[in-house]
């Protein structure tokens, strides 16, 4: 009896001006249902931290070098921005082993 049941849930939403900026803004998030997996977020988020270590020690060897683009506020920066990474890096994998232990003593 209800084989045949279809519902357009898509063509029965209103268009607003939500669409316009962002086109399925509304559908991509609930129709999505595949995401990486941990290793490959790991991955990509140890390689934009490595990125962000490497960028200070490239941007004050083309300012040492004369390069007209780089000055050295843009080296304060990256080291800044660094900084911050490491500081983050360091207090999440705080946080990591802290529920590594926990798990760990959970009586089974």
């Amino acid at each position: 009896m209800y084989n045949n049941f279809h519902y357009d849930l898509a063509g029965r939403i209103q268009h607003t001006k939500l669409d316009t900026i962002m086109p399925s803004a509304r559908l991509d998030r609930v129709e999505t249902t595949s995401s990486p997996d941990f290793k490959q977020v790991m991955s990509g988020l140890i390689e934009n931290f490595n990125a962000e270590l490497n960028e200070p020690d490239n941007l004050l060897k083309d300012a040492m070098s004369g390069n007209g683009n780089v000055d050295i506020h843009d080296v304060m920066t990256a080291m800044a921005k660094s900084e911050i990474s490491v500081n983050v890096a360091t207090q999440l994998v705080g946080k990591v082993i802290q529920a590594y232990e926990k798990v760990m003593q959970i009586q089974v």
